[in-house]
């Protein structure tokens, strides 16, 4: 048996992760992103193959969505994840202003998904449509509501990331942003588009 002395021994934290050591941030960041995609990909085919079971239900449905709504925070959301990457490249050029100024763009843009998702719900509320009325709504709740409360959580970690800047933090941050983005830009067109 080798005796190591901690001391003398220095290996990063990232030495252990294999592949993802070379991806940017900490890979537990990368580990949660590819956890959360799997989650939501297994959601994305169950939306599918509920559609197929049930396609008079989906396509009335998805006729009552507001894709107007749908469509405004899609711009919205891709606009907030073009902030968080030019945030990125601001730090790595020494502009720390600017890359807050960007932040604060992606966490304001944040802010206006959840109020227009907000708006959303509430119309839907008040015609008496909710998750229990068939099950397209409750996937669509479940699954848009999932993606709000991943919303959220991102703009707490871009918040985290203004204050306590560094390199890895911003890195990190930002992958969790463009993760939400990515996310969003499936579920649009799955729940809002295709018949």
């Amino acid at each position: 048996m080798h005796n190591i002395d901690p001391a003398t021994t220095t290996v990063s934290s990232q030495d252990d992760w294999g592949a993802l050591s070379r991806l940017p941030g900490n890979p537990m960041m990368w580990v949660l992103i590819w956890s959360e995609l799997v989650v939501f990909g297994v959601s994305f085919i169950g939306f599918a193959i509920a559609h197929v079971l049930q396609p008079d239900v989906f396509v009335q449905s998805q006729g009552s969505l507001n894709r107007f709504l749908g469509g405004i925070n899609t711009m919205v959301l891709v606009t907030s994840g073009l902030c968080a990457a030019l945030a990125v490249t601001a730090q790595h050029n020494g502009k720390q202003t600017q890359m807050r100024l960007w932040i604060g763009g992606a966490i304001i843009l944040g802010c206006i998904f959840l109020w227009v998702k907000y708006l959303e719900y509430a119309e839907k509320f008040s015609q008496g449509i909710g998750l229990e009325t068939n099950i397209f709504y409750t996937l669509y709740f479940l699954l848009t509501g999932f993606h709000a409360f991943h919303v959220i959580f991102g703009i707490v970690i871009l918040v985290i990331v203004a204050w306590k800047n560094s390199n890895e933090n911003l890195e990190i941050g930002a992958t969790f942003w463009h993760m939400v983005d990515l996310i969003w830009i499936i579920l649009f067109p799955l729940v809002y588009l295709l018949r």
